[in-house]
C-alpha cells in the first residue's frame, strides 16, 4: 500500500507525535483536529471496535486514509477492566484522578497478582467504508506498583512497572518507551504490513 498522507483519529498532540516518529518520515501523519473538533462516540465494547469506528470516522471527515489507535489498560485482577475505559475510568477527571482509582481498586491485591498489560490496537482504513481494515495488535506485560513512580509519560505509566527494565514506564525516557510499549509493538506490525519495516 502506497501511503505518503495518513490521518490519525487523535487530537492527541503527544500521541500524534508518538506515533509519527515510529511511523518515520516516509508517511506524514496528519491530527484529525486539522479537519474537525468533534469526537466521535466509542460505543464499541473492544478495543478492536473502537479502533475501527474511529479510523473511520476519521476517514469519512478527512477524505483521507486513516489510523487511529485504540489503548488502554487491563488489570488482570479487575477482569480486564479499566480497559477500554482505562481514559475516563474516573469519571473524566483525568489521569491523577484514574491513578487513584486503579491504586484503591488493588489497595489489598499482593504484588504477585497485580499483573497488568498496556494494549494497544491500531486500525487503518484506506477509505471509510474499507472492507478490509488493517489491525494490528501490541501488548505490554507488566505489574501495577502499590504507588506512582517517575516523571515521563502519562495516564497509567507511573503506576505499570516493566520487568525488563526494573522500573515504571514513567521512569523510561521518551524514547526508550517508544521502543518498548504497547504503541511500539503495534506499530511495528503496521510497519511491517505496509513494506515500512
Amino acid at each position: 500500500m502506497n501511503l505518503q498522507q495518513l490521518v490519525l483519529a487523535s487530537h492527541n498532540a503527544g500521541k500524534l507525535k508518538e506515533l509519527q516518529a515510529m511511523l518515520g518520515e516516509s508517511v506524514q501523519l496528519r491530527s484529525i483536529g486539522e479537519f474537525s473538533q468533534v469526537e466521535p462516540e466509542e460505543t464499541g465494547l473492544s478495543f478492536v471496535e473502537n479502533a475501527i469506528l474511529k479510523a473511520r470516522n476519521a476517514a469519512r471527515i478527512s477524505g483521507l486514509p486513516a489510523l487511529a489507535d485504540d489503548s488502554g489498560l487491563a488489570v488482570d485482577h479487575l477482569k480486564g477492566a479499566p480497559g477500554i475505559y482505562s481514559a475516563r475510568y474516573a469519571d473524566g477527571q483525568g489521569d491523577a484522578a484514574n491513578n487513584a482509582k486503579l491504586l484503591d481498586a488493588l489497595k489489598d491485591v499482593p504484588s504477585e497478582r497485580r499483573t497488568a498489560q498496556f494494549v494497544c490496537v491500531l486500525a487503518l482504513v484506506r477509505h471509510a467504508d474499507d472492507p478490509l481494515p488493517i489491525l494490528c495488535e501490541g501488548l505490554w506485560h507488566g505489574r501495577i506498583l502499590f504507588q506512582a513512580s517517575g516523571e515521563h509519560g502519562f495516564g497509567y505509566d507511573p503506576l505499570f512497572w516493566v520487568p525488563e527494565r526494573g522500573c515504571s514506564s514513567a521512569d523510561l525516557t521518551p524514547a526508550d518507551k517508544n521502543q518498548l510499549s504497547h504503541r511500539a509493538r503495534a506499530m511495528a506490525v503496521l510497519r511491517q504490513r505496509l513494506g515500512l519495516a
